[in-house]
């Protein structure tokens, strides 16, 4: 029997088959390219960051926060914005850190009170500093320095101390509040040369240095940004840096190991955080960014200018020094009785 060749109708149906799985193979690899890109995540940032400043604006604080987020936005691609949340030794700007969304779109300062501090002198906070923050990394450190009005009889650390082991409790010695740097500045010195000073709090470092400058109080633990003006002017002088070599800016007064007080040295610090949980992506590149910043020629220069030592950290880095302060710290709190509950 003769075979019959295909007719037009059935290489019509073959064609259409073939068609019609070229199509569907087309749609199917497209289907799954549309998948991939939506499992992939938006780039970050999307959006304007916020970058909470847990003090009044025109501090230290707020200076340093507004040099980086300028140079981080640029690099970014997208704006930082300071947001000013003041009050209470800077537990409403962290708490308000710790309980926003772990996006990266909501990041802050923590400084040495809010990390190390505060958890020794309050029995309870708005925030855990061990289980609330992802660390991103330093800001820079604030040098301390002991300072007198320039009447002050005492020409250096030596006969400073001489004055008040003469006089316990009669030599005074002002600080920004209870709690402060300053202050726990001043009772690890307390500590160290086993003397006994007056300590008298204020509410902020301003009106402190102005009794200083006005002699309504003989002494003070400052830090150099907020007094360098004053001490290039005459209006307060200054005995020794608490650093462990002589600052550029001051360099012809001593350390406080050179005026007789060997391992004595007292920063403050800041440090930027997130909430808790932060993507490794998002904190990697928030790190990338401020390191980035703080280590650009003019914001390095512009910092260092106002007595500001920059401290770009890695996130593992900045975790073992603040677990390093609050050791160390919270010893000289506890031996101070400092209880601000």
């Amino acid at each position: 029997m003769a075979t019959r060749k295909p007719g037009p109708d059935f290489r019509r149906d073959t064609m259409t088959q073939r068609i019609a799985l070229r199509l569907f193979a087309v749609l199917f690899a497209a289907t799954l390219l549309a998948g991939a890109a939506q499992a992939q995540p938006a780039a970050y940032p999307q959006q304007p960051l916020k970058w909470v400043v847990p003090y009044a604006p025109g501090g230290t604080t707020d200076v340093i926060a507004r040099q980086l987020a300028v140079r981080m936005g640029q690099t970014l691609g997208q704006s930082v914005i300071a947001d000013n949340k003041p009050g209470a030794a800077s537990i409403i700007g962290a708490t308000f850190i710790a309980r926003s969304a772990p996006d990266g779109y909501t990041v802050g300062t923590a400084d040495s009170g809010t990390l190390a501090f505060n958890p020794a002198m309050y029995a309870s906070l708005g925030y855990d500093a061990g289980k609330d923050f992802s660390l991103i990394g330093g800001l820079g450190r604030m040098p301390l320095v002991l300072a007198v009005h320039p009447s002050f009889p005492a020409k250096d650390v030596q006969e400073f101390l001489a004055l008040v082991r003469k006089s316990p409790g009669a030599v005074s010695s002002a600080s920004a509040g209870s709690g402060s740097p300053l202050h726990v500045a001043l009772e690890l010195f307390k500590q160290q040369t086993r003397t006994d000073i007056l300590h008298v709090a204020y509410k902020g470092a301003a009106p402190a240095l102005q009794d200083l400058m006005a002699g309504q109080v003989n002494s003070m633990f400052v830090d150099l940004p907020a007094s360098l003006s004053m001490i290039k002017a005459g209006k307060i002088r200054v005995l020794a840096v608490a650093t462990p070599q002589r600052l550029a800016l001051l360099p012809d007064v001593p350390t406080m190991a050179e005026a007789g007080v060997p391992g004595y040295q007292a920063y403050a610090w800041q440090g930027l955080v997130g909430p808790a949980g932060l993507p490794t992506p998002v904190l990697e590149r928030l790190n990338k960014e401020l390191v980035a910043a703080l280590s650009h020629a003019q914001t390095r220069s512009r910092l260092q200018e106002i007595g500001i030592e920059p401290m770009p950290m890695a996130p593992q880095q900045f975790a073992d020094f603040v677990h390093d302060e609050q050791k160390r710290w919270s010893g000289v709190i506890k031996a101070a009785s400092i209880r601000l509950d």
